[in-house]
């Protein structure tokens, strides 16, 4: 499975320890994030991640292409919804492109939690049809 990892700047600490809680989870699966995000995971957890550019450098766009694409299974992004974020056009793109490939998206910590729980519990599946 192809996942994602992105956090505005006053959530990175909490994808670090998502990312440290799920180590072995997400070490079986083939991880991307934006610049500064997958630095500090790897840094943190020795993982291998597909690094792109920082998110207000185009990160996110290049994550929304992906998607776009049909590249990606699962998305935890941890989004900071009180602090304005510069490039916020491409942070809603990024939410309605995941709406509209229909790949789950995480967007808070809680979230996040129940998705990499199913995934490591083999309880994750995807594409179910109605």
């Amino acid at each position: 499975m192809k996942i994602a990892l992105i956090a505005h700047d006053k959530k990175k600490n909490e994808i670090i320890r998502l990312a440290i809680k799920y180590k072995d989870t997400l070490s079986a699966h083939e991880l991307y994030a934006t610049g500064t995000t997958g630095t500090l995971i790897m840094g943190e957890t020795g993982l291998s991640i597909y690094r792109m550019k920082s998110g207000p450098l185009g990160g996110d766009q290049q994550i929304g292409a992906m998607l776009a694409n049909g590249e990606l299974d699962l998305i935890i992004f941890l989004r900071d919804p009180l602090t304005a974020q510069p490039h916020e056009p491409d942070v809603s793109a990024l939410l309605r492109l995941g709406d509209v490939q229909k790949i789950p998206l995480a967007t808070n910590v809680g979230s996040a939690t129940i998705m990499l729980e199913a995934l490591k519990n083999g309880t994750f599946f995807m594409n179910a049809e109605e």
